[in-house]
Formats: C-alpha cells, structure tokens, sequence
C-alpha cells in the first residue's frame, strides 16, 4: 500500500511506521520539516503545504498528530491541543477531497478522553455520549472532524487510544519511576481506571484496522484487562520487585501539575470490544505480560 501518515516520528508513530515498512508498504510521512530528512525506498517525507497533485495514489491516510497532553494546562497549551489536532485532521480531509482516487481507508487518532471519566461504567464503542471535561470536548471535536472522511464515502476509523505502555516513550517511564525507585504506591485513592495497552498491540491493532475491510467507526485502542490504578501500580511493583507502600494524595498533583493532573487522577474502563469481536489477537493481553516485556527487552 501507498499510506499518508502524519505523527509518524512520535512515539507511537515512529514504531507504526517500522511496522509497516517491515511489511513492505511504501509511506509518504508529512513533517514540518521534511528537509532535515533522507528519503528512502520506503519512505518520502513531505511538508504540510503538499496538494493531492504532488501524491501517488494514496491507498490509506493515517493521523496521528497533534499537541503532547503533557505539560501545565494553561490557555495557550490547552488551544494548542485543541487546534493542532483540528487544524492537521481538516487538512488531511481537504487533501482526500482534491485525490481524483479516493483512499480505501482513514484512520485518525482519538483518545478513550471520549468517554469522560468514572469510576464506576464500562465504556465499550457502542457508548455514543461523550463526556464533558476538556479531553472529551477535544476527542469529540476531533472526530467531527474526521467524519468529513466518512461522508466522502472512505471507511473512516477513529483510534481511541488508551495508555501506551512503553519503554522510551508514552506515560509508562513517569509512571514506572517510583516504582523502580522504591516509592511506588498508589495515586489518589488508587480506584481510577487505566485502559492501557502495549505499544506493541498498538502497532499491530493499527495494522489490523487498515488490512480489515470491516473494521470502521470508533475502536478503543485498550487491552482487554484495564487496571484500576492502585492494582496496576501493585503489579509494577512486584514485576520490578519493589516495594508498594506510598500513597501520594490528589492534592499534590492538582498543586504541581494544574489540571492536567486529570489524567493521573482520573480515568475511564474502556473495553475493547470492537477489537475482540473482529478477531484481533493481543500479544499482550494481561499487564503481567506487557510488564515483563517492558522490564526483560
């Protein structure tokens, strides 16, 4: 496949892409600066001012850009979340709109934020009202976005990704820090859910979703055994056999991260049931096993 690919040197997007190169696929990766990169048999860097003509045929585009969630939540940084998502997603849906061959697929990133937090649901694709907090008004925005895809008639996915666990990227690394540094312990009270997944399943979900011509609309991006964070944190512990015995309040988050501390504090059981009912085969469904393939390799 040609595949359009944006966010492609995060994190996630770094690995997607080794991915799908391995796989031989051939990846046009839009960077603001495509200059400062060295194209490849398999990859063609290109700026955010290229038109369709300029475009082989593209087969899938896949979005995975936007501004970091981390970092104190101040105005600016919170209209940087929000546009910078938008602003790339309606690019990408013009650009769509001027390819004389429209792609099979799109599929754009979202967030589990969708869902807003509790304590207390289970949040599945079939759960259609959002929240109401800062992240769900963002994941719903960046969705209708998206759906412009959609009404062009090309099966559209919207990745709603849960906590990436992973060794030199994503959330895991603050979160194992205590941990390895013998002050693990719980947050809060600990009874906030984690839908976490392993980067690994991340790729290969991805993957999944642009190879399964059945696969649309939303899918949460979780593993299917989501933690509540005082087990998720008990886990951690004895994978990297520490001890678990601090308990750090929601006060002290709230005092030194702002509001962004929601997403330590707060969090939603997003299950994956879209995944599993298509056929999708975890490597690493049970955190036991996530853990100890990021703590061994």
């Amino acid at each position: 496949m040609n595949i359009l690919i944006t966010g492609a040197t995060g994190f996630l997007g770094n690995k997607l892409a080794a991915h799908l190169t391995s796989l031989n696929h051939k990846l046009y990766i839009l960077t603001r600066s495509p200059e400062k990169k060295t194209n490849t048999s398999h990859l063609t860097f290109m700026g955010y001012d290229t038109t369709a003509d300029e475009l082989p045929r593209i087969d899938a585009v896949i979005n995975l850009a936007g501004e970091s969630l981390f970092g104190y939540w101040t105005k600016k940084k919170k209209e940087a979340i929000l546009t910078s998502r938008l602003r790339v997603t309606k690019y990408l849906v013009q650009l769509m709109k001027a390819m004389k061959e429209k792609p099979d697929v799109f599929i754009s990133g979202s967030a589990v934020g969708f869902y807003g937090m509790s304590e207390d649901f289970i949040y599945t694709e079939a759960t259609t009202q959002p929240g109401t907090d800062f992240l769900a008004s963002v994941t719903r925005q960046w969705e209708e976005e998206a759906n412009e895809a959609e009404e062009l008639g090309i099966r559209t996915i919207y990745a709603r990704f849960g906590i990436l666990l992973g060794k030199d990227g994503g959330a895991f690394p603050l979160m194992s820090l205590p941990v390895k540094l013998y002050t693990g312990g719980h947050i809060s009270d600990g009874e906030q859910w984690l839908s976490w997944i392993h980067v690994q399943d991340a790729v290969n979900l991805i993957t999944f979703g642009l190879e399964n011509h059945t696969l649309k609309g939303p899918i949460n991006i979780t593993a299917p055994t989501p933690k509540r964070n005082k087990d998720f944190m008990k886990k951690a512990a004895q994978v990297y056999k520490r001890p678990n015995w601090l308990h750090l309040p929601a006060v002290f988050f709230y005092l030194t991260l702002g509001e962004m501390a929601q997403l330590l504090i707060k969090g939603q059981y997003a299950y994956p049931e879209k995944a599993l009912a298509h056929g999708f085969t975890y490597d690493f469904p049970s955190l036991n096993q996530a853990l100890l393939d990021l703590k061994n390799n």
